[in-house]
C-alpha cells in the first residue's frame, strides 16, 4: 500500500518541475501526474481497473484539466478531490542557496515554488488516489461511492480550469468537493466574496502652471479611492468571515510632473463578506465616482466589473464536512479547527456557481507562507494531510458506517 512518506517524495518531484502561471503553466507536470497515473494502472493490473476512466480537457491552448475517476456501485455522490496544478510566477527575493525550483530539504522542511500552494495538497491527493487504486484492486471490486481527482489549470490567474469542469459537467451540485489548499491543520469551510473592478477617470490636460485650465484625472481618482476606503470602514461585519477588505492593487495615470494628467486608472480587489456583495459595491463604486466628478469639475469616471465571485458560507449540516472532521480528528487525535478561508480556491468557484454546500478546503502548509519567496511546506504536514485525505477516502467511499448522509 501507499507508503507514509509517498507524498513527501511525490512534493519533491512536483516542485522541480516548473508549472509557473504566467510562465511555463501546466503542460509538462500534467503529463507528469497522468504518466503516473497510467503507469500505476498498469502495474496493478487488476480487470477491475478497467473501469477507471482517465480524462483530459483542454482549457486553454496547451494547458489540460486531468481528471481520474473510480466508479461507484451506486448512485451516491462521488468524492471530489480538485487541485490545481499552477503556480504562481517564480519571483525575485529567494536565498541564494534555496533556488524555487530545486525542492531543497532542510530541518524536514520543504522549500520551492508551489511546496504549499498547492504542489504539497496535490501530492497529498494523488497518494489517496493510488491508495484507493490499490485497494479496489485488492478487493476486486469498486467501492459503494465513486471517487475522482481532478488537476485544474488556471487557479492563480482566471480560475478558468475550475469553471471549465463545471461546463464539461465533471463536477456540479451533488458531489462532496475538496480542494488541498495550505489550511494551517484547519478544515475550512467558508470563503468571503472576491470582486474585482477597473475604474477610470478621464480629465483635461493643461500645463501645470495653470491647472484651473484642465481638469486633474489623478486628483478626481485620489478622491474615488478615498471615498471607497472611507465607505468600507462603515461596512457591517459577518459573524465568521469577518469584515469586508478593498485594496487598490494597481494604479496608474499621468504623462510628466507638469502635465495636468487628463487619465488615471485603478485596479480594485474587494473581499467582501454578508450582506455586502457586488451590487453594494457597484453602488459604492458610482457614488465614488460620482463624489470624484463633483470634487474635481471637467473629470469623467466609468467602471468595469472584471471579477465576480460570490461570498461561500458555511453549511454547519454538510455531510461532507462532517466526514472530513471524523477523519482528521481521528488522525490527530484531536478537536480540528473548523474555520474560513482568507483566499478564494476552486471549491469556491464550484460552491459559487452551482450552489453546492459540500465544498470546502484542507491542505497541508500555510497560506501565510504562499506566493512568498523561501515558500516551504512540513514534513509533518504532509504526513498529517496525507493520512487524513486516505482516511476520508476509505471512510465515505467503503464504509457504510462511514456514511453520514448522501
Amino acid at each position: 500500500m501507499v507508503d507514509t512518506d509517498f507524498a513527501w517524495w511525490l512534493t519533491q518531484g512536483l516542485v522541480r518541475i516548473d508549472s509557473s502561471d504566467p510562465g511555463a503553466y501546466e503542460g509538462e507536470i500534467e503529463r507528469y501526474i497522468k504518466a503516473l497515473v497510467e503507469e500505476r494502472l498498469a502495474q496493478l493490473s487488476h480487470p477491475v481497473l478497467d473501469a477507471v476512466q482517465v480524462e483530459e480537457l483542454e482549457v486553454l491552448p496547451g494547458r489540460r484539466n486531468l481528471m481520474v475517476t473510480v466508479p461507484g456501485l451506486s448512485d451516491e455522490p462521488r468524492l471530489v478531490y480538485i487541485c490545481h496544478m499552477d503556480t504562481v510566477t517564480l519571483g525575485d527575493g529567494w536565498d541564494a542557496d534555496i533556488p524555487p525550483l530545486g525542492a531543497i530539504v532542510r530541518n524536514d522542511k520543504l522549500y520551492g515554488r508551489g511546496a504549499c500552494d498547492m504542489k504539497g495538497g496535490l501530492a497529498c491527493a494523488i497518494a489517496a488516489l493510488v491508495h484507493t487504486l490499490e485497494r479496489v484492486a485488492a478487493e476486486g471490486k469498486l467501492p459503494r461511492r465513486g471517487f475522482s481527482l481532478i488537476c485544474s489549470v488556471d487557479e492563480e490567474d482566471f480560475m478558468r480550469g475550475s469553471e471549465a469542469t463545471i461546463d464539461a459537467g465533471w463536477v456540479g451540485s451533488r458531489e462532496w468537493v475538496l480542494d488541498t489548499e495550505p489550511t494551517d491543520g484547519q478544515i475550512q469551510v467558508a470563503h468571503k466574496g472576491r470582486t474585482w473592478f477597473e475604474i477610470e477617470m478621464t480629465g483635461v490636460t493643461a500645463h501645470a502652471s495653470q491647472p484651473w485650465k484642465g481638469a486633474d484625472a489623478v486628483a478626481a481618482m485620489a478622491e474615488v479611492v478615498c471615498s471607497l476606503r472611507r465607505a468600507f470602514v462603515a461596512l457591517p461585519v459577518h459573524d465568521e468571515l469577518g469584515s469586508s477588505t478593498i485594496t487598490f492593487g494597481q494604479i496608474e495615470g499621468g504623462y510628466r510632473p507638469y502635465v495636468v494628467p487628463d487619465r488615471a486608472k485603478a485596479w480594485v480587489d474587494m473581499r467582501l463578506t454578508p450582506p455586502t456583495d457586488t451590487a453594494a459595491a457597484t453602488r459604492m463604486v458610482e457614488q465614488a465616482i460620482a463624489g470624484a466628478e463633483a470634487a474635481v469639475p471637467g473629470c469623467h469616471g466609468s467602471y468595469t466589473v472584471t471579477g465576480d465571485r460570490p461570498a461561500i458560507e458555511r453549511d454547519p449540516n454538510s455531510p461532507l464536512l462532517a466526514a472530513l472532521k471524523r477523519a482528521a480528528d481521528d488522525v490527530t487525535d484531536a478537536d480540528t479547527t473548523v474555520g474560513f478561508f482568507t483566499g478564494y480556491t476552486d471549491t469556491a468557484v464550484i460552491a459559487g456557481k452551482t450552489d453546492n454546500r459540500n465544498c470546502m478546503s484542507y491542505g497541508p502548509g500555510s497560506l501565510a507562507l504562499a506566493h512568498k519567496p523561501n515558500e516551504y511546506v512540513p514534513h509533518a504536514d504532509i504526513v498529517r494531510c496525507q493520512q487524513v485525505l486516505i482516511a476520508l477516502a476509505d471512510n465515505v467511499l467503503w464504509d457504510a458506517s462511514g456514511q453520514v448522509g448522501a
